[in-house]
């Protein structure tokens, strides 16, 4: 069945047949070529050679990838040299003699609490040495209570010990689960382990008590080499990275809305949608990758605040319980607004695009809201990057002024994001002017219809039937409709009462498709979408403005440097 021209149906087709030759999602099928003319391969010198050269040539880029990941990140670096001494000092153990030889017989726990505890930030070691220790002691105590009431158990002793290894395994298992319990879910393992290893080998040795002290002391040596290490030397601290974390995600999102709105009003219009924005994954265009990098973030953070908690004072970071999770709090308000950001650039990867002459008539007002906006983003994340408080000005105001001023527009304008030729009460003429140089109504019309909007009083009003009273009902006997200018009343009711005539017929004699305006109508629809999603998003601002207050109360940040707008520098990616 053939679609409606202008319909859905027909507008989708026809953009397909033009981005026909595309693989779908921007996926190849590569291999099945390649299944399908790969033959038997012989030994030859050529193969050995090339499969060489292949090889050699992955291992130079492996070794690339990795020299720009130093060299991006020299921290990486670091941490790694400092996990290579902590290792050497604790394998020292290995070769001591004297005074203590039991410790070098059971160097392997110190080496294994070096190898988990250690970690990038100072808060994860903190952390994992706490959460090795409290486990280890727990599981230490308890196992060793456990022994003397074995040993009373007689003959059923072995009995009594498998049973409890069973309870401590169930219920310590089933105890991590618990969503308040996750940030110990280490410890309980270390629990498990400390408890059968004491157990089993006490069983064995009869020294409980000598295998747990020995235990012990060997992991709080090691958690001990772990925390002097990497304290001492280049301390990389988990709350400093969530710090800066959140001031980059202001500066991410800022370069995504101003992108977003330039291409809007660009026309920038995509051939087919990137397979990887589609399965929302990592691509190289900056605006995806600005908000997306904002949205994602939410785990990190939740890592990173996390581990700051157990961070001591330090820095700029100083006060006793500092309010990390504010931090935390603030992203979620900035994230809030990324999430219109990315509806915006789904109005440009949408199929239903607006006419390009229509956005054009909301410019200025357009390009007002995205920059002010983006200063705002901006100016918060320097904020929070150079902890200060905000100024005596409303850092909202210029962008609360950006956002009337384009919905004043669009009420002036409103026809415009709407198909108003199909509207009940009229049709809009084809010249679009002022409504009071369209209308000139008596003033029983007025009392009537003047209720209606700014948008409806550029229909042919005329053309309604206006009762003469309200309170009965709608006769269109005795209404007096208004006769045009050369127009004689014979005619007029030859035009009312006359019927439509027959649609011409096409070459094969059937009748031709009937036009829809369905897919035109939508189009006028998603500018609409795009100014509201714009006005929307500049509401959500406040809550980041509050969050930010609310953090800078709680952190003591600095007062501000007064500065007078004139010297306030505006600088942004895509301006």
């Amino acid at each position: 069945m053939a679609a409606k021209l202008g319909s859905f149906r027909y507008s989708l087709l026809e953009k397909r047949d033009r981005t026909k030759g595309f693989p779908v999602l921007g996926l190849t099928n590569e291999d099945g070529e390649e299944e399908q003319g790969k033959g038997l391969r012989c030994l030859s010198y050529k193969f050995i050679t090339d499969k060489i050269s292949w090889f050699l040539r992955e291992v130079q880029d492996v070794a690339d990838k990795a020299w720009q990941m130093g060299k991006s990140d020299p921290r990486k670096i670091i941490f790694s040299a400092k996990m290579g001494l902590a290792l050497m000092l604790i394998s020292l153990l290995i070769f001591l003699k004297e005074p203590i030889k039991e410790l070098s017989q059971y160097s392997v726990w110190a080496i294994l609490t070096v190898v988990v505890v250690f970690e990038f930030s100072i808060g994860a070691t903190l952390s994992k040495g706490f959460n090795r220790g409290l486990g280890t002691l727990s599981a230490g105590g308890l196992a060793l209570g456990m022994a003397e009431l074995s040993e009373l158990a007689g003959q059923w002793e072995e009995v009594v010990i498998v049973i409890s290894i069973f309870i401590i395994g169930f219920f310590s298992t089933y105890a991590k689960l618990y969503p308040t319990m996750k940030p110990y879910e280490y410890g309980f393992r270390v629990f498990v382990l400390t408890y059968c290893f004491i157990t089993v080998s006490g069983y064995r040795t009869g020294e409980f008590i000598h295998t747990a002290v020995t235990r012990f002391l060997l992991i709080a040596l090691g958690a001990g080499v772990c925390l002097v290490v990497n304290i001492c030397i280049y301390p990389i601290w988990a709350g400093e990275d969530l710090h800066n974390l959140v001031a980059k995600n202001f500066m991410s999102v800022a370069n995504s809305l101003e992108g977003c709105v330039k291409g809007y009003l660009n026309c920038v219009e995509y051939e087919r949608v990137p397979s990887k924005i589609l399965t929302y994954q990592a691509s190289d265009d900056p605006v995806y990758s600005g908000y997306r990098s904002a949205v994602e973030s939410k785990s990190q953070e939740d890592a990173l605040l996390g581990f700051a908690i157990w961070e001591p004072p330090h820095g700029p970071y100083r006060s006793l319980g500092y309010p990390w999770k504010n931090y935390a709090k603030l992203s979620g308000a900035l994230r809030h607004c990324a999430f219109m950001v990315m509806a915006l650039h789904g109005c440009i990867l949408s199929e239903i695009q607006a006419p390009p002459e229509r956005r054009q008539v909301f410019l200025h007002e357009l390009q007002r809201v995205g920059a002010e906006g983006a200063r705002v983003l901006r100016e918060l994340g320097n904020k929070v990057k150079k902890m200060e408080k905000l100024g005596h000005v409303d850092i909202l105001f210029q962008v609360h002024d950006a956002a009337e001023e384009l919905q004043n527009k669009v009420d002036r304008k409103s026809y415009l994001l709407v198909n108003a030729e199909s509207w009940e009460i009229g049709n809009r003429p084809h010249s679009v002017a002022e409504p009071q140089d369209l209308l000139d109504l008596d003033s029983e019309e007025h009392k009537v219809l003047g209720y209606k909007s700014l948008s409806e009083a550029v229909l042919d009003l005329r053309s309604v039937a206006i009762p003469h009273s309200r309170d009965g009902p709608t006769n269109n006997v005795g209404a007096n409709p208004t006769v045009p200018p050369g127009a004689s009343s014979k005619d007029l009711l030859k035009k009312q009462i006359s019927c439509p005539g027959h649609p011409p017929f096409t070459a094969n004699g059937g009748p031709p498709l009937e036009e829809s305006k369905t897919y035109e109508n939508a189009s006028a629809l998603s500018l609409a979408t795009f100014t509201s999603l714009l006005i929307e998003f500049v509401a959500r601002l406040q809550n980041v403005v509050d969050s930010f207050e609310e953090l800078s109360k709680k952190a003591n940040f600095k007062e501000p440097d007064e500065l007078p707008a004139a010297a306030r520098e505006r600088s942004g990616l895509w301006s």
